[in-house]
């Protein structure tokens, strides 16, 4: 079953909706409920007009996108409690505004080069970078680190960095989310067909996810 998850690696709510979407498919696998699952990331920038070459307190970019500083607090304080009850760790207050693009073409590099497992790692480091660890994940040196954890040596990663491959794809697969309708992330497609936008709860991804097995199932 093909999985496209679209999300920025700068997203709240894509980083509540990895960890519950993931709880959903160990509770149906404890439950003795298999799922075959090709997973990959796609990118979505929700801050295109960030500096690619600078970086700033994410409060201040909040303050002004939100209508102030105390509303900024507000909706920082409400996403950071959200992520502790699915035991993620925020610390908006350290997190720094930066351009994600050459975050999604490392994701990219990871994909195409190296499989979905290693996308997988990657995202998960560059999310804990900018949400737990207060780090600027355009900066090359974060870039290069989360390429290490996602096993790819850092002469490959580095010339990566140096040269313009994936990004002729990675604007592409942006402008497909477009056309796919996607306005909001995260959004999950399972085989091109089905759409469940949101960071969904943990029992609505568990529905969803039966579903689709008892479908494929029955296929065979």
């Amino acid at each position: 079953m093909k999985l496209e998850i679209w999300s920025d690696v700068v997203c709240p709510w894509c980083y509540i909706g990895k960890k519950r979407f993931e709880t959903a498919v160990a509770n149906l696998a404890t439950e003795g409920t298999q799922l075959d699952l090709d997973i990959s990331f796609r990118p979505f920038q929700l801050d295109p007009s960030a500096p690619v070459g600078g970086a700033s307190p994410v409060i201040e970019a909040y303050s002004k996108k939100f209508g102030g500083p105390e509303q900024a607090h507000k909706i920082i304080d409400h996403v950071t409690r959200t992520a502790a009850q699915s035991g993620i760790e925020f610390h908006m207050d350290l997190a720094v505004r930066a351009n994600t693009l050459r975050a999604h073409r490392m994701m990219h590099l990871a994909l195409v080069h190296h499989g979905s497992a290693a996308q997988v790692t990657m995202k998960q480091f560059l999310l804990e970078a900018y949400f737990t660890n207060g780090l600027n994940i355009a900066d090359d040196e974060v870039l290069l680190a989360a390429s290490a954890a996602a096993g790819i040596n850092r002469t490959e990663a580095q010339a990566w960095l140096d040269s313009d491959e994936g990004d002729v794809e990675v604007r592409a697969d942006i402008t497909r989310a477009g056309e796919l309708g996607i306005t909001a992330v995260p959004t999950f497609v399972f085989d091109d067909t089905w759409a469940i936008p949101g960071a969904q709860d943990v029992e609505v991804f568990e529905r969803v996810l039966r579903r689709l097995a008892e479908k494929a199932l029955s296929a065979q």
